[in-house]
């Protein structure tokens, strides 16, 4: 009942045009921000933290511009479900995505590398502009509620991705290169590690932070290129993203090391449009130190 109730929300809201989606987002926006305060505090902290060179009217701009996109997004995921290839291609384009296809075609699989940026969930449209014998896969944790979990699974596919559960991820790429597939994976691997696991820290966004460093050695294991998408939002309702090869060669790289790339090229991307970057998160929970320089 739960499913079905969940799922008729979605098509509803799937089933309304996107001038009336965002207006809802901006009714959306009064109750979080106005009303609500839905995790103000978590935001403001971070946003103060991670911006010191920032007065508090600077602060203030990007808290309710993060707010207005974050609200988008919500609503923009809702509505992915119900959107077909030619409505996608409309909303989410990618300025260079035949670099990665001719890699691809060649035989070479790669390692994509994600933030939380702009509407990230939107990227699993990929698959519709490349190579069709690719297999593009994403690596996602399951959600608490397995309603959501099996709708946001459903919605996720809609394109032609594939869904690989983060415990499973070695089991799908050992499977893709026994069967000799060419694959493009993506991390979205910008979330905080549990303190016990924290094996490596680095500074990002002003704090010296643990990382996840799993996809790391997954590119270098399996001898994949790595790949930084850099998205950026055009308009309202209309997203475009950038790939930017990280290196070619990963497994020649000392540990670490391509790590650092993708948290620097996360933290320029994140500081080029702070207010699309995802807030609400205590990323940095297990920071060692706040630098106030």
């Amino acid at each position: 009942m739960t499913y079905h109730l969940y799922r008729f929300l979605l098509v509803l809201i799937g089933c309304l045009p996107f001038r009336m989606i965002y207006y809802l987002s901006d009714v959306l926006y009064f109750l979080l921000y106005k009303v609500i305060g839905y995790r103000k505090d978590v935001v403001r902290k971070n946003l103060t933290e991670s911006f010191p060179e920032k007065s508090e009217k600077e602060i203030l701009k990007i808290e309710k511009d993060f707010y207005h996109s974050f609200s988008d997004i919500i609503l923009e995921t809702c509505k992915m479900g119900s959107m077909s290839t030619e409505c996608m291609v409309n909303h989410m384009g990618y300025s260079n995505i035949d670099e990665l296809d001719d890699v691809l075609r060649s035989g070479r699989s790669i390692a994509l590398f994600l933030g939380h940026c702009a509407n990230w969930e939107w990227v699993s449209s990929m698959p519709i502009h490349l190579n069709k014998k690719t297999v593009c896969a994403q690596i996602y944790h399951k959600l608490s509620n397995p309603q959501l979990d099996k709708i946001m699974l459903k919605s996720r596919a809609k394109q032609g991705a594939v869904n690989v559960e983060m415990r499973q991820t070695a089991r799908f790429i050992n499977k893709m290169v026994t069967e000799d597939k060419t694959c493009i994976v993506g991390f979205i691997a910008d979330q905080s590690p549990r303190k016990k696991d924290a094996k490596y820290y680095l500074k990002f966004l002003n704090h010296e932070v643990p990382v996840i460093t799993g996809p790391e050695k997954i590119a270098k294991h399996y001898d994949f290129e790595a790949w930084f998408v850099q998205p950026r939002r055009l308009r309202r309702g209309e997203y475009e993203a950038t790939f930017i090869r990280m290196h070619d060669n990963p497994a020649s790289l000392p540990d670490f090391e391509l790590t650092d790339i993708y948290y620097k090229m996360l933290e320029e991307t994140i500081r080029l449009h702070p207010e699309l970057y995802l807030w609400t998160h205590k990323r940095f929970r297990y920071a060692k130190n706040t630098s106030n320089s």
